[in-house]
């Protein structure tokens, strides 16, 4: 089993593109969002979201939903229904200049959908104090299972839909 993130360093980021220009700072946000303490992880959250779906998805989308898939399990990211809420809005986001970018973000974050449905159905363990941290977790990937499920858009249509 490799690090978390271990193969950001096999994209090619820097022939990427996002919503502001060169993606080579995606693997930075990714780590971020991974070890960062909580501002830091919320603004990193916050700018991938800015930098790669919204309103269009880019070139690099695709390239980074593994990775946001990748953080989504690992228990020891602070906002994992963040990272999940991020990838259901990638499934909503397009871009008709670039259908095949729309595409194969769509189909990343459809790859993911058993790790949707494994966290989906995690076990709540509620914390002293405080309201659990699974079940947001849970929530969010339910959201994004039942999105995930009713996908449908132009670029996806034809001989293999996302998620087929």
């Amino acid at each position: 089993m490799g690090t978390v993130l271990g193969a950001m360093r096999n994209v090619r980021w820097h022939e990427l593109q996002h919503a502001y220009g060169s993606a080579s700072q995606v693997p930075g946000v990714l780590s971020r969002i991974a070890w960062g303490d909580a501002p830091s992880s919320d603004e990193a959250l916050s700018d991938l979201e800015r930098w790669i779906s919204t309103p269009p998805v880019f070139d690099s989308t695709a390239a980074t939903v593994p990775f946001l898939w990748e953080l989504a399990a690992t228990d020891t990211v602070r906002d994992r229904a963040g990272v999940l809420d991020l990838l259901a809005t990638i499934l909503a986001a397009g871009n008709a200049e670039h259908p095949a970018w729309t595409r194969a973000a769509h189909d990343a974050v459809a790859a993911g959908r058993a790790t949707a449905a494994r966290l989906a159905a995690a076990p709540d363990t509620p914390e002293a104090g405080g309201p659990s941290p699974a079940r947001s977790v849970r929530a969010a990937a339910t959201r994004l299972l039942a999105a995930i499920d009713r996908h449908a858009c132009p670029a996806c249509a034809g001989p293999t839909p996302c998620g087929a």
